[in-house]
């Protein structure tokens, strides 16, 4: 059969390409075309446009760029209307995959489905009328969704956290003869986003609230894209070491971490390493004030929202300054309560999340669903 993908980001294009593999153990004859990148691209098929030619996130990027957008969203409609796949497979990225899915489903009456959903219980939860209308399975990596999208009456497939898949694929290929283990209460992992404006707000904090912090070893795992000369502006002046393309073997040695929220806030909790959540905004105040009416959960990071309590600290807007951070990450550098409540707890969320083999629960139920 032939299937039609789009993803529109870096973790877009990794869990895509996961999917698209399962889906070929499932169908020996599947084709694959798609908007998307070179994860993608290394498992097969054809890659129409590549997602760095869309990808602004903002408002201000993204309306100076809107003809752009515009006209990448008319080129995947009309190549998925002259290519006729039997589904259309969408992943995130519900801005422009949300509009794809209206076109594709009362234009062309192909089956839409969606993988990782998109964060309505968060905000824009009037999308929910677009997903029940155009979407026919959406496919869930966060447990909680089920109990959201059941009160708007509509049935989700929950099939597990690809980060639990990605993780346990790099814990069983490390040789466990050179874990590195002596270096392991020394280092203090930074991970302070993959955008420029994040890490601009976040990453000179960050070092100055660990100058003068004896017996640690601070590692930046630099974010894809982002050069080498940004970096050099905030590290020059500090013992900072810089690690790129490697933010697993990072996590994999650290003892703790401050995490700017994301994705990388599961990643750190998978890999077992007690954390401060670090989210620096332009007019914190104002921020901290405004959000109640604009953000409808109460934690940012995936670790507290999927745990439902605040496991880990989340120091935002306003709330992260250096007092802030000192005062929660100097609990987690040696043996304490506090550090070994974040640990249990981790038990505790992982045991939620469900085990590996997220990819191959979502390509199953797809190719079943197809072949009803």
């Amino acid at each position: 059969m032939r299937y039609y993908l789009v993803a529109g980001e870096a973790s877009g294009d990794l869990h895509a390409s996961n999917l698209m593999k399962a889906i070929s153990v499932k169908d020996n004859k599947a084709e694959f075309r798609f908007f998307g990148g070179d994860m993608m691209q290394s498992v097969g098929g054809t890659l129409v446009k590549h997602y760095k030619q869309l990808a602004y996130m903002g408002i201000w990027p993204v309306l100076t760029h809107l003809r752009t957008i515009l006209n990448g969203a008319k080129i995947c409609f009309d190549d998925i209307s002259e290519w006729k796949p039997d589904a259309v497979i969408l992943v995130d990225y519900p801005g422009f995959n949300l509009s794809i899915a209206k076109r594709v489903k009362h234009q062309l009456n192909i089956p839409v489905y969606y993988y990782i959903s998109p964060k309505l219980w968060a905000w824009k939860s009037y999308r929910i009328k677009n997903i029940k209308r155009d979407v026919d399975k959406l496919f869930s990596i966060l447990p909680f969704e089920i109990d959201y999208f059941a009160k708007h009456n509509y049935a989700i497939d929950y099939v597990g956290n690809p980060c639990v898949d990605a993780v346990s694929e790099y814990k069983a290929a490390q040789d466990k003869g050179n874990s590195a283990a002596e270096d392991k209460s020394k280092v203090l992992a930074l991970l302070a986003g993959s955008r420029k404006q994040e890490i601009s707000r976040n990453l000179p904090v960050m070092l100055e609230s660990i100058k003068g912090i004896d017996g640690i070893k601070p590692i930046l795992a630099a974010a894809p894209g982002i050069s080498p000369d940004f970096y050099a502006e905030y590290i020059r002046n500090s013992n900072v070491e810089i690690v790129y393309g490697k933010t697993y073997d990072v996590l994999n040695r650290a003892y703790a971490a401050m995490v700017t929220s994301g994705t990388a806030t599961l990643e750190t909790a998978l890999f077992k390493v007690p954390q401060i959540v670090c989210y620096k905004m332009p007019l914190g105040w104002i921020v901290s004030k405004l959000r109640p009416f604009f953000i409808k959960v109460k934690y940012i990071s995936l670790v507290n929202l999927i745990a439902d309590r605040e496991l880990v600290p989340e120091l935002v807007a306003d709330g992260m300054n250096v007092k802030s951070i000192r005062k929660y990450l100097l609990p987690l550098l040696s043996d304490t309560a506090e550090r070994q409540a974040q640990l249990d707890g981790y038990e505790k969320m992982s045991e939620t999340l469900g085990g590996a083999g997220a990819s191959e629960r979502a390509a199953t139920k797809i190719f079943e669903s197809l072949n009803k």
